[in-house]
């Protein structure tokens, strides 16, 4: 691992990414299909990148409802995805 790269966990899988990746990205890196379900119980993803349709909702750090596609990866964060 160079000094330009980090880890985090994504439903307890360590991944590997560059340093400034989203962690919708992460979870994409780590072969997670979705990150939620509805409340139909249909699965959700990132969609618009950008955090306004709310669908990348994930759990960062034990923090719900955090939207994956805004936030940047922190070595040794903790992500949690519905799947």
């Amino acid at each position: 691992m160079t000094t330009d790269q980090l880890q985090v966990r994504v439903n307890g899988r360590l991944v590997t990414v560059l340093a400034g990746t989203v962690v919708a990205a992460a979870i994409a890196r780590a072969g997670v299909a979705w990150s939620r379900h509805s409340v139909i119980g249909q699965p959700r993803g990132a969609l618009c990148g950008m955090g306004v349709c709310m669908e990348c909702r994930v759990m960062i750090d034990g923090q719900p409802q955090a939207r994956s596609c805004l936030i940047l990866c922190v070595e040794g964060m903790e992500v949690v995805t519905d799947e």
